[in-house]
């Protein structure tokens, strides 16, 4: 199991602990794998502040129209490095009209325009089609995923919200303080029914809730990855996103070189490791030999138990949850519906896995049904060859292809109040679809596709794959890229100028954005008192996806799952800005000017969103750009979640506030409005904090707003207003 060491440690040779060293950490940091990558994608003089160039970019469906369209109108002439446009989100075609398979078509024509590479939809998940195709030893991706991990082959990737790749498009750069390196320590070997999920959450439980590992890199040696095979490695590895970790990166073997000769680029194998001493700045140590098969309870990655715990004590933690109606009378916990699918689940090890326990046998005939999703066509392809696929079909599993849908909501919607268990990536509140503010409500548990194949084969009753004598019989994958020879748009190095975007109805361009102004009001649209608040609460995922490419059609499901008058308010306050009277307006001129301040009229007035802890989980940069579309201006919150969630309201020209107070006293509400003089000079002069006044009751009371960290980018982006007006200069 997890053994947290949040003190530096030193590695020899890539196996040996050690507390101290002659080599200075200093020094010794520098034989880490990470910061080796790092340093030969930096572009800036500083060993620290990195200026990184990637070497590929990948997007899906639902968030490459809103790049390209940010990109062009910000001087896009051509793509500068391979950009894969996948279609894996809004595959199915089957809501809004026309909406999705326009946003495809826009995708091929600016493929065609700017020299990139399209994936039509069906044909790969985003992640695993990046894996077969565009990953290599010592490479750094960015994608427009959160989930955008491809360490295990070598790769440090990172997943960010649009605006970043829309910089690496601009042949700018990704702009980070060099990020601490944490050594994940594996030792041992799984047991048979333990798969990688299982592995994965055991991580995840362990360090999120203390954010030991926030916006660091995790790097994974040790004995133990050799008793890994390759696409085990790539199963935990997508899912150190969860954990809030910047991006990972594995040391390499035989079995990583085998992938790659398999997939027909032995060039881009090369030999990783540590080197003789290196320091890391902190450790997790995890012998694969204990890790159990796991569960993640709803809603989030980290509330993991194992899933014999869970059965000793259903009736206490189910209680917790509000899912003990899932315990029958026989003392059982009963499941409704099983899902194998995405970047994590759909591996062919896993879907072979999941045959093999299911060889022979049925899913039953009653309310559990159980769907597969293999991650790509070359996948899907080769399942069939072996007979997997024909072995899950016979016992009843559905087969479906590469689809991202069951992880964000927009496929498999259980029944009301079901319990669907799953092998994707995420949990979180409404990821299966369904509405609680609609009286429709279900839950979703992570797991992996053993256990749910072995939770199959016991008609949905809750079981570990640990817990059956099944004979696993390995199939060695072959790769066959035939049909992405045949279906894909390879036009990397070969841009078409000439060639003429298609736009759909639903594909409209960005509003113009003001720049920032000497000073501001701000008008309290939402409080969000919830210890975090994930993007998918800022911005729905599942229903809104068809609206991605029209951003005044989406804003207006803005926070509407967490605080519904959002959008109204918001769209209030921008009313006042044009109006620039009314609601309490004429008071707060009348104090401002009693109390000094000549011209208050000329300040921008725009709307704030307070939350506690917000931006967790998703890349979506819309969860910022919606609250900029309807007037937003700021955020204020204890601490931001992930870096990519402040970059998103940084890169959409939102000031990134920080406020240290306790929640329950704070001093602003809904409708407050809040002074911030001279926050135009604040920003240009780097200053870390700024002062700012609450009107109440007539009078200004003086708060502290902190705006720590900003690079001389960010300031230019956010007194520009937002990165399409400082590319447009």
């Amino acid at each position: 199991m997890a053994e947290i060491i949040s003190s530096g440690v030193y590695l020899q040779n890539g196996r040996q602990i050690l507390n101290e060293s002659n080599i200075p950490a200093c020094e010794a940091k520098k034989n880490t794998i990470a910061y080796g990558i790092l340093s030969a994608h930096n572009t800036s003089d500083s060993e620290n502040d990195l200026k990184i160039k990637f070497d590929a970019l990948a997007s899906h469906d639902i968030t490459y129209v809103g790049i390209i369209q940010t990109a062009r109108a910000s001087g896009l002439k051509e793509f500068p490095v391979p950009y894969v446009l996948t279609n894996c989100h809004n595959s199915l075609c089957a809501v809004g009209g026309t909406i999705n398979e326009d946003d495809h078509m826009f995708g091929l024509s600016a493929a065609k325009k700017y020299g990139g590479i399209y994936v039509p939809a069906h044909q790969a998940v985003i992640h695993s089609f990046m894996r077969e195709t565009m990953s290599g030893c010592g490479k750094m991706i960015l994608g427009s995923d959160s989930h955008t991990r491809y360490g295990a082959l070598g790769t440090m990737a990172i997943g960010e919200g649009g605006p970043e790749l829309v910089k690496q498009l601009l042949c700018k750069t990704y702009d980070v303080a060099r990020p601490e390196v944490i050594c994940v320590y594996l030792t041992g070997a799984p047991r048979p029914g333990v798969g990688p999920q299982d592995v994965a959450l055991e991580l995840i439980g362990a360090v999120f809730a203390s954010g030991f590992v926030k916006n660091k890199v995790l790097e994974f040696v040790g004995d133990g990855i050799a008793s890994l095979p390759i696409e085990y490695r790539n199963g935990i590895d997508v899912m150190t996103t969860e954990t809030t970790c910047l991006s990972s990166i594995w040391e390499t073997d035989e079995e990583t070189e085998r992938y790659f000769i398999n997939h027909g680029r032995p060039e881009d194998y090369k030999k990783l490791a540590p080197g003789s001493i290196a320091y890391y700045d902190g450790m997790v140590k995890i012998d694969l030999s204990k890790v159990e098969c796991n569960i993640a309870l709803p809603s989030h990655p980290s509330n993991v138990y194992s899933i014999n715990e869970l059965n000793a004590n259903a009736d206490v933690i189910l209680k917790e949850y509000g899912l003990l109606d899932k315990l029958g009378k026989d003392g059982k916990i009963h499941c409704d519906q099983g899902v194998i699918a995405g970047c994590a689940g759909g591996t062919y090890d896993n879907l072979c896995a999941a045959a093999d326990i299911l060889a022979g046998g049925s899913i039953g005939n009653g309310a559990f049904a159980l769907s597969a999703y293999p991650a790509s066509q070359p996948v899907y392809m080769e399942l069939i060859r072996n007979g997997a696929a024909a072995n899950l079909m016979a016992s009843g599993v559905t087969l479906r292809t590469a689809f991202c849908g069951p992880c964000f909501g927009a496929g498999d919607v259980p029944a009301n109040g079901g319990l669907s268990i799953r092998h994707s990536t995420r949990n979180f509140p409404n990821r299966e679809g369904s509405k609680p503010g609609a009286g429709q409500s279900a839950s979703v548990a992570l797991m992996d596709a053993r256990s749910i194949a072995a939770t199959a084969a016991c008609g949905g009753i809750l079981t570990p794959a640990s817990s059956l004598d099944v004979k696993y019989t390995p199939s060695a994958y072959k790769f066959d890229d035939t049909v992405y020879k045949n279906r894909l748009y390879k036009g990397f190095g070969s841009p078409k100028p000439e060639e003429e975007l298609v736009f759909g109805p639903n594909i409209r361009d960005w509003p113009e954005f003001p720049a920032l102004s000497d000073d501001l009001i701000l008008k309290v649209a939402s409080v969000i008192l919830d210890p975090v608040t994930t993007t998918d609460e800022l911005i729905p995922s599942g229903e809104t996806s068809s609206y991605r490419s029209n951003p005044e059609a989406l804003s207006e499901f803005a926070l509407s799952r967490k605080d519904p008058a959002y959008v109204g308010r918001a769209k209030a306050v921008r009313a006042l800005n044009a109006s620039r009277k009314g609601e309490g307006l004429d008071e707060l001129y009348s104090v401002l000017k009693s109390a000094g301040y000549a011209e208050p009229e000329k300040a921008l007035i725009g709307s704030v969103v307070y939350a506690v802890k917000p931006g967790d989980g998703s890349a979506r940069e819309q969860a910022a750009s919606c609250q900029k579309v309807l007037g937003g201006m700021a955020n204020i919150a204890s601490e931001y979640a992930t870096k990519r969630y402040r970059s998103n309201l940084i890169n959409w020209g939102m000031l990134p506030f920080t406020f240290d107070c306790d929640e329950n006293a704070l001093p602003f509400g809904i409708d407050s409005y809040i002074w911030v003089p001279g926050i135009k000079d604040a920003v240009k002069n780097a200053e870390q904090s700024v002062k700012a006044y609450v009107l109440s009751d007539g009078a200004l009371n003086e708060i502290t707003l902190s705006l720590p960290a900003l690079t001389d980018d960010e300031r230019t982006i956010i007194l520009s207003g937002c990165l399409i007006n400082y590319y447009r200069g």
